[in-house]
């Protein structure tokens, strides 16, 4: 089992035929990812060789490409000027699952296609700023590297792709169902909360480990759902206890204002609802370590 993703998931690539959509592209197939098709209309008709003898379809728009190919997964590689709008078509498609990778795209563009999609009620957005999603030896929909971590039974969700990483890796002995970069923009799609819903939901996810960040109060609002709706152990991450008032720290959405939005909030109200929060990333990963060893 995985959620929102899994090995029958068919995944087309907006931006497909750009720099950055070739190379990820290229490492998706290699995990093992069943790619069915890029969109970009003036490349329409054409085909992509990549490695390996894999030929990929270009079609016009997104709606072609579902129809031809019965994709429900887009990943999107669009520069941030035009990443609304292909947003936006994947929405009018009706594609259930949008991953948008692309960095840099004005919050008030991410606020519009969020509302626009929740007014829709058809797709889940992924992103964006993001490392996307993936289930191990299943699909790899986005940036995550495919051979730092295999299956196994942790959840992971998180607000930094590179913590992604280093919590794979340093929990690559027990695996992962799923793990999602939700991103740490101001505005994103999906949430600590929904991943946490999905993984409680899922039977073969045994804990789940949550890293987040300083700035807004997703954590905050994530221990007060755990606490109510979760019964698996949850273990927590929270960069940016040395971070400085006013300051973004590497994502638009890290920045603390007075007293709201800090690391030692954050690790309070995670605590306060049961869940065991670490220093470090390392910390991190050997609480959850402890976890799994017991069940």
């Amino acid at each position: 089992m995985a959620i929102f993703l899994n090995a029958d998931s068919k995944v087309i690539v907006q931006g497909m035929t750009g720099s950055e959509g070739m190379k990820h592209t290229t490492r998706m197939l290699a995990s093992g990812t069943d790619i069915v098709g890029g969109v970009n209309p003036r490349k329409a008709g054409t085909t992509v060789d990549f490695p390996d003898g894999k030929q990929v379809p270009v079609y016009g728009t997104v709606a072609e490409a579902m129809k031809e190919t019965g994709a429900n997964v887009s990943v999107v590689f669009v520069p941030p000027a035009f990443a609304k709008s292909a947003v936006v078509e994947a929405i009018d498609a009706g594609m259930p699952l949008i991953v948008v990778i692309t960095e840099g795209i004005a919050v008030k563009d991410s606020a519009e296609f969020y509302n626009y999609a929740k007014d829709k009620g058809t797709s889940r957005i992924i992103g964006p700023n993001c490392p996307g999603i993936i289930s191990p030896d299943q699909s790899n929909a986005g940036i995550i590297p495919a051979d730092i971590a295999g299956p196994g039974p942790i959840g992971l969700v998180s607000k930094s792709g590179t913590l992604t990483y280093q919590m794979m890796y340093e929990l690559r002995d027990f695996g992962f169902t799923t793990a999602v970069g939700i991103g740490g923009d101001p505005v994103i799609g999906t949430t600590h909360i929904d991943c946490l819903e999905a993984f409680e939901a899922d039977p073969d996810t045994k804990a789940i480990v949550m890293i987040g960040e300083i700035g807004g109060d997703a954590e905050e609002r994530a221990a007060a759902y755990i606490k109510e709706h979760v019964t698996k152990p949850v273990v927590g991450y929270v960069a940016g206890f040395t971070a400085p008032e006013g300051k973004t720290m590497g994502h638009a959405g890290a920045i603390v204002s007075g007293s709201s939005g800090t690391a030692a909030a954050k690790k309070e109200a995670l605590e306060a609802a049961g869940v065991k929060v670490g220093k470090t990333p390392s910390e991190t990963a050997a609480l959850m370590r402890e976890i799994i060893e017991k069940l």
